[in-house]
């Protein structure tokens, strides 16, 4: 697997556009980076970017970003709502796939050892970079914003892990850490007060607001006894949140960041936030999410207001993203693009590549009977399989919204959620087959000259022919699983659709029983005895069980038809 970090500086400039440009520029500039997302804001006067690229060119990229940054902002002349400390304020790295935490905070350190010894700018390690724990808190760090570090940095605590214990009056200074996923999201209120704002962000926060002796808002804090002021905690764990106006929406919003998204998923702050400012006579008109979001957050956020609708869950990806939007109201002050706002869609967008299950089916058919070798019947067995699960959850989906079988709703919701999954994994599968065979293709067509390039061609050939056997194989036990849901659907399904079911159970031994055929194949192609044989075992498990489990599920199906 490819290694995979994303990148989420923060710069302190969200109006001109010509700077915003030359940073990104910067960015692009690193070979084996995507730029997936440039999000400024006036209001704040801080831009927020999202890239990706493995390890090394992620932190070169970085580099160069925060390079130009430091060349053409001068904090001495920075306004903004946002709080801030320097020209790039903040840099933290995200892993994505196939790097560790440890691989990520080798990243941060040597962007931090850069930016100090090359740039001269102070730098500060945060979250699970942080060396010094009591600092690994990005407000923290950030207390006393710009105009305060002059004096800050001066106090032994507050030296930078990197970089000179001055501060640079231009550049200011910059955090560099490894965080999860952190969501920026804003939640639009009906009001231009920002003491309203800000009250219900104190509501939500994690940290709450400080408890007063009377319990008004502006009454003498109360005190605890070591001295401290007492705190409410806010309904919300890890939520950082405060009131601001939004000048060019003409509205107040409650800023928040999500730093753990499981914890505390945007749904579940959304709504909090609705509760919140009904209670104080406000009304929520919507929210925005600032930079990226991963994809789990809009279909966890559609399956919740499902789950509210009394509705069943078992939708597929789109609409659910599209459901979570139009409830949260993503797309109130500007148009929300899942495309270019969800870091799994925007990074497929980035390394454009041809892929069988985004044609229509008539492009599809098209593409199979051409006399290209591939898509072949791999593929197609993968797409009947697909079809059957499909065929499978629709049954669910009809039962779940039957009249009259309201208490079942739970029940056949489960089973259209899992569909889905069936239904996606063997969707993925139509073009890893597809791409399995031409690695085989590929490996015929390296040189063979020389003894050392036959050895090597014939070893990529034996690699190459058992991973295009094995995808088959994966179709096959992947397939077999739709088994149970069909299973459940002939049993206790809307009888109305017992046919659907069938066809269900035809299409899945169809896509089981042709995927075997490809395994057969490849396998006639291998040196190998032991890994033949071990699959060749797998096959013929697979294939029985399968014949066993259509039998039972067409059966039951023939008897609900005799009746009709």
């Amino acid at each position: 697997m490819q290694k995979l970090i994303e990148c989420v500086p923060n710069f302190s400039e969200g109006r001109e556009q010509n700077i915003i440009r030359q940073i990104t520029d910067a960015i692009r500039s690193a070979e084996g980076v995507s730029l997936l997302d440039v999000d400024p804001g006036a209001s704040t006067n801080r831009t927020v970017v999202t890239f990706v690229g493995d390890p090394e060119a992620a932190v070169e990229a970085a580099f160069r970003a925060i390079k130009k940054a430091a060349e053409l902002i001068d904090m001495g002349k920075h306004k903004g709502a946002h709080p801030r400390m320097g020209a790039t304020d903040v840099c933290p790295f995200v892993p994505v796939s196939n790097v560790s935490w440890e691989e990520a905070i080798e990243c941060a350190n040597q962007l931090g050892k850069r930016v100090g010894e090359e740039l001269r700018i102070p730098v500060y390690l945060y979250e699970k970079a942080a060396k010094d724990k009591a600092r690994s808190n990005l407000s923290v760090i950030r207390a006393g914003e710009y105009e305060g570090f002059f004096e800050k940095i001066k106090q032994a605590e507050w030296k930078p892990d990197f970089g000179p214990a001055v501060f640079n009056e231009k550049s200011g200074g910059t955090v560099i850490g490894v965080r999860d996923f952190l969501v920026a999201y804003n939640v639009n209120l009906n009001t231009k007060s920002v003491r309203r704002a800000t009250s219900v962000a104190f509501d939500v926060r994690e940290q709450g607001r400080v408890k007063t002796e009377d319990g008004t808002a502006w009454g003498k804090p109360a005190l605890d006894a070591n001295g401290e002021p007492v705190r409410i905690p806010g309904a919300l764990k890890h939520v950082k949140a405060i009131g601001w106006f939004v000048k060019e929406y003409g509205i107040a919003q409650m800023s928040m960041n999500l730093t753990n998204i499981e914890e505390t998923p945007l749904h579940v702050a959304f709504d909090a936030c609705v509760e919140a400012a009904a209670k104080r006579g406000m009304r929520v008109t919507g929210s925005e999410i600032v930079g990226m979001v991963p994809k789990k957050c809009l279909v966890d956020a559609g399956r919740y207001f499902l789950r509210k609708q009394r509705w069943s869950e078992g939708a597929s990806e789109e609409e659910l993203i599209d459901i979570a939007i139009r409830s949260m109201g993503l797309g109130e002050l500007k148009p929300f693009d899942p495309n270019e706002k969800v870091i799994e869609f925007k990074i497929e967008s980035a390394e454009p590549k041809k892929s069988l299950v985004k044609m229509n089916l008539r492009e599809f058919c098209n593409e199979t009977l051409s006399d290209s070798p591939a898509p072949g019947g791999g593929s197609v067995a993968a797409l009947m399989g697909a079809l059957g699960a499909s065929l499978g959850g629709m049954v669910a989906n009809l039962s779940a919204g039957k009249r009259g079988w309201d208490d079942k709703l739970e029940y056949f919701s489960d089973w259209a959620v899992k569909a889905q999954q069936l239904k996606d994994e063997l969707l993925s599968l139509v073009d890893e087959d597809t791409t399995a065979f031409n690695k085989v293709m590929d490996a015929f067509g390296l040189p063979r000259e020389s003894a050392d390039e036959k050895t090597a061609r014939a070893a990529a050939i034996e690699e190459a022919t058992k991973h295009a056997a094995e995808v088959p194989l994966k179709v096959m036990e992947t397939a077999s699983k739709s088994y149970a849901l069909l299973a459940e659907m002939a049993e206790r399904g809307n009888p109305a659709s017992v046919s659907d079911v069938g066809v269900g159970a035809l299409a899945t031994r169809a896509c089981i029983e042709g995927a075997a055929l490809n395994v057969r194949i490849n396998l006639g192609q291998l040196k190998d005895e032991k890994f033949r044989t071990g699959l060749q075992d797998k096959v013929r498990k697979v294939s029985a069980n399968s014949e066993a489990q259509f039998k039972t599920i067409i059966q039951v199906v023939e008897g609900k038809l005799g009746k009709s």
